[in-house]
């Protein structure tokens, strides 16, 4: 018989996570720049508090309302805006930020073989049907890909994001 399983009390939670928050723009970044549906930002901006990340999102007006919904964490989160996805990307890069896409690609890695982010990585999500944008490919250090057996093609965006910003955060 294996012993009780006891959930971990609220004090001893907080105890052992970091000291700090994060410092704005530091280390890990969410980048949903083509979404596509509002739920989607919201999840992500709660799994970005949990791995000490920022949420960078473009500039749609439904965007705010979204954002507003989903943070159910009753505190403002890292929310930073972006007006031209594209060349705000490049100027990433030039300030020697990793760029790390979330797509099906043939030089993709696996999900699995994704070591954690070693400085500032910006973690690229595409529109959920269409991906990252032909264009921007080309702006990625990294693609990462996650092997699927079912019948579907690819995960939602929050789900995907979710799991390739755990691995990135070293917390998988």
């Amino acid at each position: 018989m294996s012993p009780a399983i006891r959930p971990r009390p609220r004090r001893e939670l907080r105890r052992d996570r970091r000291s700090r928050a994060h410092s704005c723009w530091d280390h890990l970044i969410a980048a949903p720049l083509w979404p596509l549906h509002g739920a989607n930002l919201g999840t992500l901006l709660r799994t970005c508090d949990a791995v000490g990340a920022c949420l960078a999102v473009p500039r749609h007006p439904w965007v705010p309302a979204a954002l507003e919904r989903g943070n159910t964490l009753r505190r403002p989160s890292c929310v930073h805006w972006v007006n031209d996805p594209p060349g705000w990307l490049e100027r990433q890069r030039d300030k020697g930020s990793d760029v790390v896409g979330v797509e099906l690609a043939d030089e993709a890695v696996r999900l699995a073989d994704l070591p954690a982010a070693r400085g500032r990585t910006v973690m690229v999500l595409g529109h959920e049907q269409y991906g990252i944008p032909l264009d921007v490919l080309d702006l990625l250090d990294l693609a990462v890909e996650i092997p699927m057996v079912g019948s579907g093609h690819s995960l939602n965006v929050a789900v995907a994001g979710s799991l390739v910003l755990y691995k990135l955060a070293g917390l998988l």
